[in-house]
């Protein structure tokens, strides 16, 4: 329990009105309304950010879960108090949950603040919760302890396996190929996900569950199991108890996610073959402290990391089966020679010293040994050139590697609008070979930067059997999604990135080997086209709310797309 001589639960940053007494006899007054006793109200409080929604499926097992959080605290000796934050399920926001992750890392910080509470648990799982969750706690630096959702399991759709959302695009392809007719796809429509919990493929939901263990920000072996696992529950109950400890041996986010433990994430992202979406979300984290992560250096960490996973969209397997393969602990044994092992954890412990118990059985065909692994290299690979000068994001264990050392012939769409209104016309001048380039979907276009990168197949081509052809764009995907895609191009067209330049009928060259992405226009046609150029970006003048803030203050994709003013305030 804290210090008696400091101020603690109840009596936390109390309401100001001038008279510290009269606040927290107001503040017991108006809490003994809640039925609670004079002891209950003595004891240090552990806060629950609590985000169910009806609009977050992942979310919907959350009542049940938080029941086991609040036995863990009460049986710890601290009182549970529950809050609510918004909630993003991502599916149900337009025009992209991307846009209101900020505004919940906000939501979140400052409830972290306001409110009196000795240490916050903080229950999230879909996509773009938990690096919010995280945002806010680095930022509020109060112990905290990250609780996620877990993964849904998969279903049957004749002798097929189903999960959300691989097997969704999956499926999409072959109906726009033509191979599943209209009953059919509305039956796997129903069947896709059917359980609470996140999607079951190692998407950015799940990524994000992993990074937040590897981080240091949840308990270890919690990140992958299941949302209907009644070890769900126990890890909830363990995650209360963990809040109340850290109460009276405090270990904050500062002193968790530091530049060694964010070392330890991207190796443990590059060994999964997670989610794009991370590099976007584990950036912004570490913004908040301060913690640069340039894509150099996540090069140079690919380079020395295998994939290891082999999981949807990269492999064959879903989540379940990787938490009973041995989940991420197994993963993280794998990589032990490449870990900083001294970074400190919430459970109290260091890396190093979680990973000296004993591992349990591993399923190989699911999580590779080191010394045989999936690919040499790590799933993810940051380019650079003239396309690119401040980088863009290739998922190439999700790639075709006959397309890593590639020229191509530019197809360019302007819009969203313009690829939905012309991707699919019989007469557009486009084969296999060409790159097929989606401009002003960056961050600060009207379209917010969506999981659009995965540019549909043109129905000619899906039709005449083209699986995968080179898509390029300031967009992001869905960590679900698979091809070879080359995303987050920085800087953004709709700010005057040399992608706004693009036209048809370009040359346009693409080498993973050579980590580049290479625009084949001289620079007096370059300086011409810039001329000519119209500002794309959104006018916050022309905007109010969240809306302006966002059009105002949102940052490229290479500094997390978080907002300029939550980054850390400099000294001196």
């Amino acid at each position: 329990m804290p210090n008696d001589e400091q101020p603690h639960g109840i009596a936390r940053g109390l309401t100001n009105y001038g008279d510290r007494d009269f606040s927290i006899y107001l503040r017991r007054s108006f809490a003994s309304s809640m039925g609670y006793s004079r002891e209950m109200l003595g004891k240090a409080i552990v806060g629950i950010a609590y985000t169910p929604s009806g609009f977050n499926n992942c979310h919907r097992h959350f009542p049940e879960m938080l029941e086991a959080v609040k036995r863990g605290v009460l049986a710890a000796g601290a009182l549970p108090v529950e809050f609510p934050t918004i909630s993003l399920g991502e599916v149900f926001l337009n025009p992209t949950s991307l846009k209101f992750r900020n505004l919940m890392s906000m939501d979140t910080e400052e409830m972290i603040r306001a409110q009196p509470m000795d240490a916050v648990v903080l229950m999230g799982g879909c996509d773009k919760t938990v690096p919010a969750q995280l945002m806010g706690a680095a930022s509020a630096d109060l112990p905290a302890v990250q609780l996620v959702a877990g993964p849904m399991m998969t279903s049957r759709y004749g002798e097929e396996r189903l999960g959300a959302c691989t097997d969704c695009r999956r499926f999409w392809a072959k109906y726009r190929a033509g191979e599943i007719d209209e009953p059919g796809i509305r039956n796997i429509e129903m069947r896709l996900a059917t359980t609470a919990g996140t999607c079951a493929v190692m998407g950015t939901a799940s990524t994000m569950a992993c990074i937040a263990e590897a981080l240091g920000m949840s308990l270890p072996g919690t990140a992958a199991i299941p949302a209907v696992h009644a070890d769900r529950l126990r890890a909830a109950e363990a995650t209360g108890a963990t809040a109340v400890e850290l109460i009276s041996n405090p270990v904050r986010p500062s002193e968790v996610i530091t530049r060694t433990s964010i070392e330890n994430a991207l190796r443990v992202l590059l060994a999964l073959g997670g989610s794009t979406n991370a590099i976007i979300h584990l950036t912004a984290v570490a913004g908040r402290l301060g913690i640069d992560i340039p894509l150099t250096w996540l090069n140079e960490l690919s380079d020395t990391t295998p994939v290891l996973v082999n999981l949807k969209p990269v492999g064959l397997h879903y989540m379940e089966d990787f938490f009973f393969a041995g989940g991420l602990g197994a993963v993280l044994r794998e990589l032990k020679p490449l870990l900083n092992l001294d970074c400190m954890t919430v459970a109290g412990e260091t890396l190093g010293e979680r990973l000296e118990r004993d591992p349990g059985p591993v399923d190989r065909s699911v999580i590779a040994p080191a010394s045989s692994p999936l690919e040499p290299q790590g799933g993810l690979v940051a380019l650079f050139g003239s396309l690119a000068p401040r980088g863009a994001i290739l998922k190439r264990s999700a790639a075709d590697p006959d397309l890593f050392e590639k020229e191509g012939r530019a197809v360019v769409f302007n819009s969203l609008e313009d690829l939905a209104t012309r991707v699919d016309d019989p007469e557009l001048d486009i084969t296999a070979d060409d790159f097929m380039v989606l401009q002003n979907a960056g961050p600060t276009s009207t379209s917010g930067m969506p999981e659009a990168g995965y540019l549909p197949i043109p129905k000619k081509l899906s039709a005449a059997g083209v699986k995968d052809m080179v898509r390029i764009s300031d967009a992001r995907m869905s960590g679900t999604a698979f091809g070879t895609i080359v995303l987050h191009v920085t800087p953004e067209a709709a700010g005057g990135g040399p992608l706004a330049f693009v036209r048809t009928g370009d040359r346009i060259r693409l080498s993973v080997k050579n980590r580049r992405i290479d625009l084949l226009v001289d620079d007096d046609e370059m300086a011409r086209r810039r001329d000519a150029w119209t500002d794309r970006r959104r006018d916050p003048s022309t905007l109010r709310g969240y809306d302006k803030l966002y059009a105002e203050q949102v940052l490229q994709a290479d500094k997390g797309c978080d907002f300029g003013l939550l980054k850390p305030l400099q000294n001196g």
